[in-house]
């Protein structure tokens, strides 16, 4: 599986750090309100697990499944709502948990759909950024990384479901995706 990876981008010990950094920043803007926060699955699992353990104020946490990619390597456009909240969020601070913002087509979906359902703030932590593809308007409120235009696997982000688990973020090797 490493094989396949052209070089790592940011090594465990970095995201492990800038993860601890966001969740304090978290902690500190929600601290005494009604928190909860949404795993966008798959992909955000990992970035979930290890940010909810470092933020430091009661919170929820709630999971959405959404797809827009299927197995190729670009988004399909067509945003499908895969598994939907199992509890109501409105009038409590919504925080969506993204593994990465990419064309930002999905997000926006995400962010329109669930503003929808009247929530008292809904804001965005993203563990990637990749302004470079950006299709609409969209920013993370919380960034972990901006990254550049590059096909990117580990801690959560995938290819074909591979490589998830890598506990870093890898540039995959071209001749991996354009077979």
């Amino acid at each position: 599986m490493r094989q396949d990876i052209a070089s790592v981008l940011l090594t465990e010990a970095e995201i492990k750090k800038r993860v601890a950094e966001l969740g304090v920043q978290i902690s500190q803007d929600y601290a005494g309100k009604d928190l909860v926060a949404i795993c966008i699955l798959k992909g955000a699992l990992h970035f979930m697990a290890d940010l909810t353990r470092e933020i430091d104020i009661p919170l929820a946490i709630d999971f959405m499944a959404i797809s827009s990619y299927g197995a190729g390597t670009k988004t399909s456009g067509e945003v499908r709502i895969l598994q939907d909240l199992d509890a109501a969020i409105a009038d409590r601070h919504v925080l969506i948990v993204e593994d990465i913002v990419d064309s930002g087509l999905t997000l926006k979906y995400l962010v329109d759909n669930l503003g929808s359902r009247r929530p008292a703030s809904l804001r965005i932590v993203t563990l990637l950024d990749k302004p470079a593809r950006r299709a609409v308007t969209i920013s993370p409120d919380y960034n972990g990384f901006e990254i550049p235009d590059e096909f990117v696997v580990g801690y959560g982000l995938d290819f074909d479901e591979k490589y998830r688990n890598l506990p870093f973020i890898g540039v995959l090797k071209p001749e991996i995706y354009e077979k």
